[in-house]
């Protein structure tokens, strides 16, 4: 019955997104008050909607309801909880589920949050909402049913992906999608805009709590996932330009360059056209990963669908959405006004150099992600990997991060060379400073010696704007901008150490030999077996000495009945100054085991950044939101006085 009850709850909600979009053309072709009304309570029950029909199928996965196909495929009775549960959306109907009830929710919130938006231009947002969730209200009951069921149910399923069993898929997933889903709003904003010809500031300070919020879940997102794959996937690293992990990159990119050109239009009334039209092509980006990740067109862990039929689906989608969207831009291009000008050496200056540099990073990626896959369809095989990513890439993330230590320090509308230059001595210095006692001390590469050199400016550069400030006083987004700026320094450090300074060693070692890697001084102390809830496992017990402290560790290999595979899982020790990685591999017929041990210096601060660059956008969304209620107290206030 709970099956029947999530598919009658996805079909309401798709009768009642066909029906907002109606209403939501009725109400702005004729400007009749009835349908303009309906809208909102119409969007509202939608979200409840798509909310009960993601409970209808956590249910039935935590109820092992074996007559449900998807059910059958990828969960099993003896799973713990946490993997039911999360193995809802472990697969590919049920994460397009996840998508379409956080779509759905998204669209209930503007209906109820926003009051800012002139009527007019609300309507059309929520009908562009509509819209898009009708799309994939589409998609899964006609080629994707998360609630099909099957005539002869088994005793049990044929369980979920072993590399998926982790804790991280409670929020991974999750954290992306509200990312990607905050994003579609953007995108109905945008669209809600160009048509009733309303494209100014408050258009943009409507919009931007929504590109901050997606942001900072898509960073999450992406930290969480990378910080996953490190541990979960036994291979010692962190980002492999694979196409899945570039689908979510993209629309990070796209939203960046996105949220600092709104924050123009909202503040400075410029760059109108440019912040519509990167609202569309981040959502772009976002449906483009969707259809990487969904059509089956790769083989991934990620990767569910393996039919051609939905992917085809997904693309139709897709050059819907996107053509659409296009077409309107450019058929509106021209009722766009220009907004207020100013100088090239000025703030808005340096966020237009700043989102021009991530959009040539973002080019980048998509040609490296697509290249490939188109020239398979030609026949050709090839691969593009780190080596082209660091090449192109890396100069480029390079130059943004100095035009990240110089934007904050301009001042709006029109600076001064000179004065500039001044204000930087400081970024300046500790660039050169840590260049110096790198080259001296322990020198690394070109491009980590530039990539620390260049944090060190950076995190120096991000502070300057507190200084002389009453920091109690401060305003929250200031705040937010330095946090974030300084997150993207810390980041930088760790990805350029862990490129620069980390050690493998890879040996067969018998009980009791001692292996060297970095610091540590590693001894198999010997081998057991052990089991869990649904596998067992030979479990290696490490000692790892460094100076007169020992740690222990423990790698194992991993078997699992349901379905039959293997895996690493590796054992990781964090001290102040790096990790210690080991994995534990195969025994040899000499009756050495094969281990393999990585020593990767200060690689924590890669994710450190990562949680300093969400909390910087969170706390820039809290200090908005603040001062608009205040504002909006103020003029209450006024009002009644």
């Amino acid at each position: 019955m709970t099956a029947e009850i999530g598919l009658a709850a996805l079909w309401l909600a798709a009768a009642l997104a066909a029906l907002q979009l109606v209403m939501a053309a009725l109400g702005l072709a004729r400007g009749q008050p009835e349908p303009v009304a309906a809208v909102r309570p119409i969007a509202i029950v939608q979200g409840a909607l798509a909310a009960i029909t993601m409970i209808a199928l956590i249910a039935l996965f935590l109820a092992s309801d074996m007559s449900v196909k998807l059910v059958v495929e990828n969960s099993h009775s003896a799973k713990p909880w946490i993997y039911k549960f999360a193995g809802a959306w472990g697969n590919h109907e049920g994460s397009m589920l996840l998508w379409v009830t956080i779509l759905g929710l998204a669209g209930g919130a503007v209906a109820i949050l926003e009051r800012r938006l002139p009527e007019r231009t609300l309507i059309a947002t929520l009908g562009a909402q509509a819209g898009i969730a009708l799309g994939f209200y589409a998609f899964l009951l006609f080629a994707s049913n998360p609630f099909a069921r099957i005539s002869h149910a088994p005793p049990n399923g044929l369980g979920l992906n072993p590399l998926l069993q982790d804790p991280g898929l409670a929020f991974h997933p999750p954290t992306l999608y509200i990312g990607y889903v905050g994003i579609s709003v953007a995108f109905s904003f945008a669209v809600g805009a160009l048509i009733t010809r309303d494209v100014g500031p408050a258009f943009a300070r409507a919009m931007r709590p929504w590109v901050l919020a997606s942001w900072v879940f898509l960073t999450l997102g992406i930290t969480a996932g990378s910080y996953w794959a490190y541990y979960e996937l036994g291979w010692g690293g962190w980002w492999f330009w694979d196409p899945v992990e570039n689908a979510s990159l993209m629309p990070w990119l796209a939203a960046t360059a996105l949220l600092h050109s709104v924050t123009v239009l909202a503040t400075r009334d410029g760059l109108r056209a440019w912040t519509v039209m990167l609202a569309v092509v981040a959502f772009s980006m976002s449906m483009i990963g969707t259809f990487l990740v969904r059509s089956g067109i790769l083989t991934s862990v990620h990767a569910f669908a393996v039919d051609p039929e939905r992917g085809a689906f997904i693309l139709a989608l897709l050059l819907i959405y996107i053509g659409g969207a296009l077409a309107l831009f450019a058929a509106r291009i021209g009722t766009v006004r220009a907004g207020n000008t100013f100088e090239f050496v000025s703030r808005e200056g340096g966020l237009v150099i700043n989102n021009l540099l991530l959009s040539v990073i973002l080019g980048i990626v998509l040609i490296g992600t697509l290249y490939p896959l188109v020239a398979a369809s030609f026949g050709v095989q090839l691969s593009v990997g780190p080596p082209f990513f660091n090449k192109a890439a890396g100069p480029i993330a390079l130059a943004l991060v100095v035009a990240m230590a110089v934007g904050p320090l301009l001042r709006w509308r029109r600076d001064d060379a000179g004065a500039l230059l001044d204000r930087l001595i400081w970024p300046i210095a500790a660039t050169g400073f840590t260049g110096a006692a790198l080259v001296v001390l322990a020198p690394p590469g070109v491009l980590p010696l530039l990539g620390i050199s260049l944090a060190a400016g950076l995190a120096v550069a991000s502070i300057l704007p507190l200084i002389g400030r009453n920091l109690l006083r401060t305003p929250l987004f200031t705040w937010g901008m330095v946090v974030a700026h300084l997150g993207i320094a810390v980041s930088l450090v760790g990805m350029a150490c862990d490129s620069a300074y980390t050690a493998e060693t890879l040996i067969a070692a018998r009980v009791g030999q001692p292996v060297r890697v970095g610091p540590y001084v590693v001894r198999l102390a010997g081998i057991k077996p052990v089991v869990g809830d649904n596998w067992s496992a030979l479990e290696a017990r490490l000692t790892a000495t460094r100076d007169d402290d020992t740690i222990v560790l423990r790698p194992q290999s991993r078997f699992f009945t349901d379905p039959v595979t293997a895996t690493s899982e590796s054992a990781i020790a964090t001290e102040w100054d790096g990790q210690l990685y080991t994995v534990l591999g195969q025994a040899d017929e000499q009756g050495r085991w094969q281990l393999r041990l990585w020593w990767k210096p200060f690689v924590t601060l890669i994710w450190l950044g990562g949680v300093l660059i969400a909390l910087g956008g969170a706390l820039s969304l809290i200090g908005r939101w603040r001062r608009e209620r205040r504002e909006r107290r103020v003029v209450v206030q006024e009002r009644y006085a």
